[in-house]
């Protein structure tokens, strides 16, 4: 290949309140808040393709990752999509937890809803990894990972 793709930078979430957000990274996962910053104008339609895209976004991280917090401001024509993990185009962000149930209690008292149950896989190199999916009113999907003891 003539070029070279060094590591994900970030992953970002549009998100429909940036400050009920940056509290639930924050306060409920424990995500070190980083910077935040408004942009506008020729530069993010350029980036985006959305003409009279305006937004408010936050940095937060966390282990070597790094979650961008997007709340557009404009344009007004904006959308909520909540597809399920099946849907084509549908992307989680998952996190390895070390207690799956206390972070599920946790995710609820914010909003976030279980849709399925915490399943243990049977088998394989991660026998006995507990998973589950959490999603919010927004559409934002976190599936949870708790590894098994060595």
């Amino acid at each position: 290949m003539p070029y070279t793709v060094r590591s994900v930078s970030h992953t970002g979430v549009t998100v429909s309140d940036l400050e009920e957000a940056l509290g639930f990274w924050t306060e409920v996962l424990g995500f070190e808040f980083v910077a935040s910053d408004e942009v506008g104008g020729v530069f993010l339609e350029g980036t985006t393709g959305v003409a009279g895209a305006n937004l408010r976004a936050a940095l937060v991280t966390k282990g070597g990752s790094t979650i961008e917090l997007l709340q557009y401001t404009a344009p007004d024509d904006r959308t909520t999509m909540r597809p399920r993990p099946s849907d084509v185009g549908s992307v989680h962000i998952a996190l390895e937890v070390d207690d799956i149930e206390a972070v599920v209690e946790a995710c609820a008292g914010r909003g976030w809803v279980m849709p399925g149950r915490i399943e243990a896989l049977a088998g394989g190199p991660l026998d006995g990894a507990k998973l589950v999916y959490l999603f919010n009113g927004d559409g934002t999907a976190l599936e949870l990972v708790q590894l098994p003891v060595a």
